[in-house]
């Protein structure tokens, strides 16, 4: 038996493609956080039970989706990656024959303005997406949460397809999100920033994409990326700057 979880804000572009590919599961448990558009509504006559609840951050809406959880065996995609049938056929046959086992990662292909990219440091990118409920939580991380296993991880070998680029504005809000919550979190940790914040973090974010992590070899769209999540990190430390100015 398998729960799938996902957490919504405005996915009725998505939702109905990400619940067909689940149609494997058990049960479908959706975390939505007050979504403006028909995503709750499509979910619903798709049979997914879903539940509304104001957004604190990722990690809080993740670990109250696993609450919800009536199976052991969890997957949690994003509604932004393709979940193929034999990737399905897969988590299937593993759950079912690996023994003493409490997480799989899944690889990922990761496009970027319609672009696969092979390299700007998504060479090797892949994450927990099914585990054991009794074995796994999500830290407390206002924003990339990470999942903490307390047993055997294995990889699996089919890939999921990760479209997370919509179009550029969505793309750049998105980034400007995690900016405000990391932002957040380093106010609640007490670090200020300064000149070495604002100019040499994102030049060494792009330096690293770009040129250590062979961004240069995805093209222009390889430029682009690499540009944008510098000026994320440049943000990061505005709003962080911009909250202590708020006190001071």
């Amino acid at each position: 038996m398998i729960s799938a979880l996902a957490i919504t804000y405005n996915e009725e572009e998505h939702i109905e493609r990400f619940i067909k590919s689940l149609s494997f599961v058990d049960e479908l448990i959706i975390v939505d956080s007050n979504s403006t558009d028909q995503t709750v509504t499509i979910a619903k006559q798709l049979n997914a039970k879903v539940f509304t609840r104001d957004f604190d951050d990722f990690s809080s809406q993740k670990n109250f989706a696993l609450q919800k959880a009536s199976h052991e065996w969890v997957v949690f995609f994003d509604l932004d990656e393709i979940i193929s049938k034999d990737l399905a056929d897969e988590i299937q046959s593993k759950i079912k024959t690996s023994k003493n086992v409490s997480a799989f990662k899944v690889k990922r292909n990761f496009y970027f303005m319609g672009r696969r990219m092979k390299y700007s440091g998504f060479q090797n990118d892949a994450v927990v997406r099914v585990f054991k409920k009794s074995d796994c939580s999500f830290g407390t991380s206002l924003v990339h949460e990470t999942l903490d296993v307390n047993g055997t991880t294995e990889t699996l070998k089919n890939k999921s397809d990760h479209y997370t680029y919509k179009n550029f504005d969505d793309y750049n809000e998105k980034l400007t999100r995690y900016s405000k919550l990391q932002a957040e979190n380093l106010y609640n940790s007490n670090k200020r920033p300064s000149f070495y914040h604002f100019l040499i973090r994102p030049f060494w974010r792009f330096f690293h994409q770009y040129f250590i992590k062979l961004g240069v070899l995805d093209g222009k769209e390889g430029f682009i990326l690499a540009y944008i999540n510098a000026f994320s990190v440049f943000k990061r430390y505005l709003f962080l700057w911009t909250m202590y100015r708020k006190i001071d």
